[in-house]
């Protein structure tokens, strides 16, 4: 998936994968990650998702890397929250009220950037990736983060002949082959639905390192 695409997305204006609402599956199910709520938690192509609010509430610090810098603007501005801009080699960004907000490549976030991180909560990552990406970027987490760390996955499966993603229609035989040996990945709730007169399953799934 090329970055002028999501670009486009987002200045256009056509985000209809972006949920007015905190996701239900992150307020039923978080806490079955067992997660002190001190923990740093990082959100791959976060956007502008309600979702890192929720979990600073519950006392989080917050990582969310996002590669629209129009999504970054629209959730500060529309949070009417201030950021200071952080330095970093070859990523821009925001620190604000227990959020570190970065815009660019999720691929140049590093090691260094995530020392702190104790779980990960991927609503709209993996599943923004065609298959050709999908190795590449559970590598990349695995590399820069400090340990093995819980995560909550969300993930559709759906008709990928019938309806072209992103999203993306990502099945759990094949994260559990992009997340084997290092975790256990169990369901925590699935919901059938229709999306676009195409019938789609979506699942929360929770990573436990093996």
């Amino acid at each position: 998936m090329q970055a002028d695409f999501w670009h486009q997305m987002w200045h256009s204006g056509r985000v209809g994968f972006h949920q007015a609402d905190i996701n239900r599956f992150l307020q039923a199910h978080w806490q079955r990650l067992g997660l002190d709520n001190q923990t740093s938690v990082l959100v791959p192509l976060c956007g502008k998702t309600l979702d890192m609010l929720w979990l600073k509430e519950l006392g989080h610090s917050v990582i969310g890397v996002e590669l629209s810098e129009k999504a970054l603007q629209d959730f500060l501005e529309e949070h009417r929250l201030v950021g200071t801009p952080t330095s970093h080699p070859d990523l821009t960004g925001y620190e604000v009220d227990g959020l570190a907000l970065f815009c660019g490549d999720f691929f140049h976030l590093r090691a260094r950037d995530c020392a702190e991180v104790g779980a990960v909560y991927d609503r709209a990552a993996l599943i923004a990736l065609p298959p050709s990406m999908r190795q590449d970027y559970v590598a990349h987490m695995k590399a820069i983060l400090p340990q093995t760390v819980p995560q909550m996955l969300i993930a559709m499966e759906y008709d990928q002949a019938a309806l072209s993603g992103p999203p993306f229609s990502v099945g759990r035989a094949e994260i559990e082959r992009l997340y084997a040996p290092d975790y256990h990945v169990d369901v925590l709730e699935s919901v059938r639905f229709e999306r676009k007169g195409v019938a789609t399953v979506e699942t929360a799934y929770r990573l436990t390192p093996a």
